[in-house]
């Protein structure tokens, strides 16, 4: 006899403990994006974007960044599913498009990507010119008016500081020719694809720049207050005191370094410990296992922020968990190297 696959995981994942539907087993915090203000700002951006190219057919940039971690990618795919895809007699309608840059890139496989994201079935055949031609053809078609390229940072991963110039200059005759709004997206080292070509530079003068919330500035801290009261809202086993509370707050805000992707995972650890030990409340302890079961498995005890003497500090020195956070290093970037790039540390 086949056992239900839940029942299965609840025997595996809590022996006899728990009754298997106790809520918050296998929770996964599933929600609309939150409408704080650095949503709200790119969000704006890019349809202002977008209305100018819809209006008066002119294309344009605009460059996204941020660390991971910061919704950038959630921002761009809200954007994507407020234009989907509409099946008509003669073509698919493709208002915007989501194309994610592949790793080591060239013209010629940015291209293919394109295609492949467009649903063409022949996407990987051609050359760059024979690709880049029946792109041309498919947007037209397809009336495509923006294009949301996703992990732009890639860019600067091109095998050989050659391709990374072809394909810069792929990037901007492709804009040319196509007239469409780009919002390229990626990581904080995004920034120094578009200033190393001139004219991409030119077409990328549009900046917005997603950093961490700030706990010790007052506007950021309120926003971040917010957007915790409101994740409050969707857990299964609520929090014994409510995650907005200003101690609460700021413990989750050095375990999140200010990012809302860590905040949520924070949250989902807590609620699986707390159903696992068959919990009717996130308590710090809770807390503190689902940070280190989600965030940083390693963590000294005392570096816990929902540890109760934690030194609550932001964890990003050398070989603490958001180190890399504040870092634009283009590690194995030959591009980088042959430009004589040395970025060790930024601002994240």
């Amino acid at each position: 006899m086949t056992m239900d696959p839940i029942k299965l995981l609840s025997r595996y994942a809590f022996g006899d403990r728990v009754h298997p539907d106790l809520p918050g087993q296998g929770f996964k915090l599933v929600l609309d994006p939150l409408p704080h203000r650095r949503y709200r700002e790119a969000m704006h951006a890019m349809a202002e974007l977008h209305v100018r190219r819809r209006k008066y057919g002119v294309g344009g940039g605009l460059l996204l960044t941020g660390p991971s971690g910061a919704g950038k990618s959630t921002m761009v795919r809200a954007y994507l599913d407020s234009f989907p895809r509409v099946h008509e007699t003669e073509r698919t309608h493709i208002p915007v498009l989501l194309v994610s840059v592949p790793s080591s890139p060239t013209s010629r496989s940015l291209a293919s990507a394109i295609l492949e994201a467009l649903g063409y079935k022949k996407a990987h055949r051609g050359t760059a010119p024979e690709m880049t031609a029946r792109i041309h053809e498919l947007f037209i078609r397809c009336g495509v008016e923006m294009v949301l390229l996703d992990e732009f940072q890639h860019l600067f991963y091109a095998p050989s500081l050659n391709a990374f110039r072809d394909v810069t200059d792929w990037l901007k005759n492709f804009l040319e020719a196509t007239r469409v709004g780009m919002v390229a997206c990626g990581l904080p080292a995004a920034e120094a694809v578009v200033s190393s070509n001139e004219q991409l530079a030119r077409r990328f003068s549009a900046r917005i720049r997603v950093a961490p919330f700030a706990f010790d500035q007052a506007e950021d801290s309120q926003e971040f207050r917010g957007v915790l009261k409101a994740l409050g809202t969707y857990l299964p086993i609520p929090p014994e005191t409510p995650l907005h509370e200003s101690n609460l707050a700021r413990r989750i805000h050095v375990g999140s370094y200010g990012l809302i992707d860590y905040v949520i995972k924070i949250l989902e650890g807590a609620v699986s410990v707390a159903a696992s030990a068959g919990l009717d409340s996130l308590d710090l302890q809770t807390l503190a296992a689902g940070f280190r079961n989600r965030v940083w498995r390693d963590v000294p005890e005392r570096l816990n922020p929902f540890h109760p003497e934690s030194v609550l500090r932001a964890l990003d020195r050398t070989g603490e968990v958001f180190q890399l956070h504040t870092r634009q290093d283009l590690v194995g970037s030959p591009v980088a190297r042959k430009l004589g790039m040395n970025l060790t540390r930024g601002n994240s």
